[in-house]
């Protein structure tokens, strides 16, 4: 029972917390006593607002101004994207700014949180429960496949009767171990979905105190965490194994009664829900005829190579030296971070947490920056680490070559745990070329191989001189030599990214352009916006794209969509 209830479910004073509560004051929404009025009212540094509390209003918990102690901030800056009171709106640091309704912006917020909540209650949390549910099922299927598996060899015992009496129990005991460890394997994973199930119920139960509240700081400042918890947790899959055996030879009698195979236990990828939003009604967004740059930031590095969108108006960006930037559309400088080994980084990703992700080809580490602090993760002996990018289960993809520079593969890790290896096609052939630097008449670019991963999670790999694609699995689909018609030109990628309609887009260097493919490698058309040399490329949420210049050092925002 609630604290502050009897058992009739009596509303009792904010203030005296004894008394039933009659009125209440909507400027500071707060419930009181016919005692406690009075008391209330004393403080006349305030124009207090008290009502019968059954003709009370919703009245929103606005902020009070940092500037103007007896005011409350009921406006909403646009510029500024922040509450702000009317004061500082007409005569302080906002004047001029663009204004909007505070309880317009709320509103909109609100309904953002609602469907948050509706998401989390009605389609994600299920599906957390379902999986459960599918666990403890497949643990009662292992309980019976493993009585029918101790059965069988209880049978077989019988037939090789005393002589074969040791070897029965050796058999028995092997398969009470692997039932152990299966059992073990589904214990785990259900604790860890049932763990992530305890934060979604925490998260909704936060959202609806938000919700209730009104208050205006906590429903603007409200990260979501839906995108997460889409990504569903890996699913543990147990393989039972058989029994075999074979006619009674008493001079093969261990061999005979029939070998176990090794313990199987697969971990599934978790699947990643698609928003409401995108099961209700995905976007379709054509091409523009004519793509047009939308803004222009200098790094002021010497020569530019990578970019990667932290928001749709910042990006991090890295060049030729050892300072990675945190840059807006105004070509401000927000944030920089050294390396930790004082090496030029040689590739950037900001990961599905907002974390940075860097690549240190001389100290042949990966290693992730959270919170401005750098931990290594990954460190390779015998490779060294290109390019990377991070995946929409939030693995980290990683282009790498060997240390004699012979041999070119894509790794997945998750976490510092490597899942997979990208090497070979099925005939055993090299996917990749082997490395080397791409020379430019002015100067040289690194070693390609920039990489992508597709909405189809297709891998995409911008190798020397064509665009190589492979399936999830890492199967070749298909390689893109450039536009059929164009045999004057050498086709020259760099930077490769994929948009939310599956096209993919890979920078053209050396002949100022960017090429857009369909998911199957069909060639769409061209961009080219003036570019110089484009090299890295990245889009953000709203299928912006941006391009670094590797000579000009700049990085300009293109919509094309």
């Amino acid at each position: 029972m609630h604290p502050r209830r009897s058992a009739q479910e009596v509303l009792l004073c904010d203030l005296c917390e004894t008394v039933p509560l009659q009125s209440h004051c909507e400027l500071c929404n707060i419930n009181l006593c016919k005692a406690c009025v009075g008391e209330h009212l004393s403080d006349t540094s305030k124009d207090h607002k008290v009502v019968p509390f059954l003709r009370r209003k919703a009245t929103p918990n606005y902020p009070k101004c940092p500037d103007h102690a007896d005011k409350q901030c009921e406006i909403y800056c646009e510029k500024c994207d922040i509450p702000v009171c009317s004061t500082c709106a007409l005569f302080g640091k906002h004047k001029g700014h663009d204004v909007s309704n505070i309880l317009e912006k709320l509103g909109a917020k609100t309904e953002s949180l609602q469907k948050n909540l509706k998401e989390l209650e009605t389609r994600i949390y299920p599906r957390y429960e379902e999986m459960v549910s599918n666990v403890e099922t497949e643990k009662a299927e292992l309980e019976r496949n493993y009585g029918k598996l101790t059965t069988d060899a209880d049978k077989q015992g019988e037939i090789l009767h005393r002589e074969i009496t040791a070897i029965v129990n050796q058999r028995k005991s092997a398969i009470a171990e692997m039932k152990t460890k299966h059992l073990d394997a589904l214990n785990i994973n259900t604790d860890e979905i049932t763990q992530k199930m305890a934060e979604l119920k925490q998260i909704m139960s936060d959202l609806k105190s938000i919700l209730k509240s009104n208050d205006v700081s906590l429903t603007s400042t409200y990260k979501s965490r839906n995108s997460e918890f889409r990504t569903l947790p890996p699913k543990v899959r147990v393989t039972v194994p058989s029994l075999s055996a074979q006619k009674i030879n008493k001079d093969q009698l261990n061999e005979m009664f029939g070998s176990l195979p090794p313990l199987s236990i697969n971990t599934e990828h978790g699947d990643t829900m698609k928003s409401a939003e995108a099961v209700s009604s995905p976007p379709v967004k054509p091409l523009l005829d004519e793509p047009r740059v939308t803004a222009t930031i200098d790094t002021r590095y010497y020569r530019l190579y990578s970019v990667s969108c932290l928001s749709e108006d910042q990006v991090w960006t890295c060049g030729e030296n050892k300072t990675m930037k945190l840059l807006n559309l105004q070509s401000k400088l927000l944030t920089s971070i050294q390396t930790k080994s004082g090496y030029e980084p040689y590739d950037i990703a900001v990961t599905r947490d907002g974390d940075l992700v860097y690549t240190d080809e001389y100290k042949h580490t990966i290693n992730l920056i959270k919170n401005k602090q750098i931990q290594t993760v990954i460190t390779l002996q015998g490779w060294r680490p290109r390019y990377v990018c991070c995946t929409a289960a939030n693995d980290l993809l990683v282009t790498m070559d060997s240390d004699d520079y012979k041999q070119y593969k894509v790794v997945r890790y998750s976490g510092s745990t490597e899942k997979q290896s990208i090497q070979f096609d099925d005939q055993g052939r090299p996917l990749y070329s082997s490395g080397g630097y791409a020379f430019h008449p002015s100067y040289s670019y690194k070693y390609s191989k920039y990489l992508s991963e597709n909405k189809n999670l297709d891998i995409c790999v911008a190798d020397i001189r064509a665009v190589v694609v492979v399936n999830q699995s890492g199967k070749l689909r298909f390689r893109y030599t450039g536009h059929p018609s164009n045999t004057k030109q050498s086709f020259d990628p760099r930077g490769i990214t994929t948009d939310s309609q599956s096209h993919i887009l890979t920078a053209d260097c050396g002949n100022h352009r960017i090429h857009i493919l369909d998911q199957d490698g069909q060639f769409l058309r061209y961009i080219h916006c003036d570019l110089r040399c484009p090299y890295g490329l990245c889009v953000d949420i709203r299928d912006n794209l941006f391009v670094t210049e590797c000579g000009t050092a700049k990085v300009k925002k293109i919509q094309y969509l």
